[in-house]
């Protein structure tokens, strides 16, 4: 028995580590933000809408650009007969979001297994090991990988064509980006190319036989994608087409702000990497191998760098072949631990790890608090619903909540009933019949703020312990109408 399970161990011990931590992130942070919010939608009216199409979120609130719905519906059934019992079980919705998540996150995962497989073929034991460790003690890949954003969907094909790269299936590797780029995210078109030039330029693939596999493949993914979203979108469409002229030929993404061009590499990396940020500079230099890897992940970066918006999120496929390199770095450290000089940066290395783990503690605490009208509508369907439940209770929601945590999987059944509708000046709100308000503002005529919901605003340095602590401030504000008297006569725990 005990042989049993060592090996069980051996064989999925960085597996059960490496989604410990992702569950935990989705289990502590459950809600969602507007990056994700079409994907959540639409994963939620597949669920529960199914072929009703008129009842789908997007044809109201259809977001700047398009979306493919081929990700949303693949995590859906995949997650639909856990859903489907707990509907008949009369589980709250947002248990639904927690299954949709953890579906992603397992899919997420098992494509970065993959990769990590062919890390352990090609460069051993213990650079898997260093990688499975640098990726534990980073925030940002874990927390994501649940989190059903286009750059996720995209990342779990990007894994698959890393690995196949590793493998020596550059044809595959290929493909896979081609599907990401194609159905998820065009702008993986600036890793495929670099990617592609380099298999030319050192002749692991052949030039006619890779546009023949290349042609066939965009041919297949342009004709799935145009299928499925022309069909749940009510039009001729291809998503990644709309994304690509909207960002990249009218420049219209800077009006979400913009960046210098060396952002990326001066806060979005360090953020990403932590420790893995030096090592796997080391990494390239220590090992000739690592560089060919390194190098069109590093254009792809650069190449992206043009574009004046940018996010972290965008970058975050590039993770995992960095991390390959650091963890390079970090094994050649330890194996030379005793040697003159190298014992000096081997004492380094676990102080790196250690600053690593305590900022991703910080982050996950400031992420923790960065969801307030998620917590917000929890409170409000806790200690809000009346003992005459023959009533239907209007919540109305404006734009500041619906970004930042809610969406339709926090939404309860009868008597709650919910109102997304945008541009009602803040006046009108006491002619309308809403029996509550989530809302940014603090006074509005006709309304009481019943209780509020805080946010993370920033860092402070103290002096004692913990040296740093988060500071945080009413965010969303819980208002109820003066004219219902069932409202008005409940006890409530008051606005700060």
């Amino acid at each position: 028995m005990a042989r049993q399970s060592s090996k069980f161990l051996e064989l999925y011990g960085y597996d059960l580590l490496l989604g410990s931590i992702a569950a935990f992130y989705v289990f502590m942070i459950p809600f969602t933000k507007v990056e994700e919010s079409f994907n959540v939608q639409a994963m939620h009216d597949i669920l529960y809408h199914r072929h009703h199409l008129e009842n789908y979120d997007h044809f109201e609130f259809p977001g700047v650009v398009p979306r493919s719905f081929i990700g949303a519906i693949f995590i859906s059934t995949l997650a639909s007969p856990v859903v489907s019992t707990m509907s008949l079980l009369h589980f709250p919705k947002i248990y639904s979001l927690l299954s949709v998540r953890l579906v992603l996150g397992c899919i997420i995962l098992s494509t970065l297994r993959f990769f990590r497989t062919q890390i352990r073929n090609k460069f051993g034991h213990q650079v898997e090991a260093f990688f499975v460790i640098l990726t534990a003690v980073q925030f940002h890949l874990l927390f994501y990988c649940t989190r059903p954003l286009p750059n996720i969907l995209a990342l779990g094909l990007v894994n698959l064509g890393y690995g196949n790269w590793l493998k020596g299936n550059f044809y595959a590797a290929l493909n896979c980006l081609i599907f990401a780029t194609i159905i998820f995210r065009c702008d993986m078109l600036l890793l495929l190319c670099p990617l592609g030039l380099e298999f030319l330029l050192t002749k692991s693939i052949s030039f006619w036989k890779a546009l023949k596999y290349c042609i066939g493949a965009a041919l297949f993914c342009l004709g799935l994608t145009m299928l499925v979203d022309t069909i749940m979108w009510r039009r001729l469409l291809w998503p990644e087409f709309e994304v690509l002229w909207f960002n990249s030929v009218l420049n219209r993404s800077s009006e979400w702000g913009t960046h210098p061009f060396y952002w990326y590499f001066t806060s979005a990396l360090p953020r990403l990497l932590l420790a893995a940020y030096p090592l796997f500079l080391l990494g390239v230099f220590l090992d000739r191998r690592v560089f060919s890897y390194i190098l069109p992940v590093l254009s792809f970066i650069v190449l992206y760098s043009k574009l004046p918006h940018k996010e972290l999120r965008f970058i975050i496929s590039s993770v995992p072949m960095f991390n390959l390199s650091a963890a390079v770095g970090a094994t050649r450290i330890y194996n030379n631990r005793q040697k003159r000089y190298w014992n000096l940066i081997f004492i380094v290395l676990p102080g790196l790890l250690m600053i690593s783990l305590g900022c991703t503690i910080i982050t996950f605490m400031a992420s923790y608090e960065n969801y307030p009208s998620g917590y917000a509508i929890r409170d409000l369907h806790k200690i809000g619903c009346l003992s005459n439940k023959s009533n239907e209770q209007w919540v109305h929601i404006d734009t500041f909540s619906a970004m930042n945590g809610i969406s339709r999987f926090c939404q309860n059944d009868f008597p709650w009933r919910y109102s997304k509708e945008e541009d009602i000046p803040i006046e009108e709100f006491s002619q309308r019949n809403f029996t509550f308000l989530l809302n940014e503002h603090t006074n509005i005529s006709g309304f009481k703020c019943l209780f509020s919901s805080s946010g993370f605003s920033r860092l402070r340095l103290q002096v004692g312990f913990p040296p740093i602590s988060l500071v945080k401030e009413p965010k969303v504000f819980i208002h109820g109408n003066i004219r219902n008297n069932n409202v008005m006569n409940r006890s409530w725990p008051g606005c700060s």
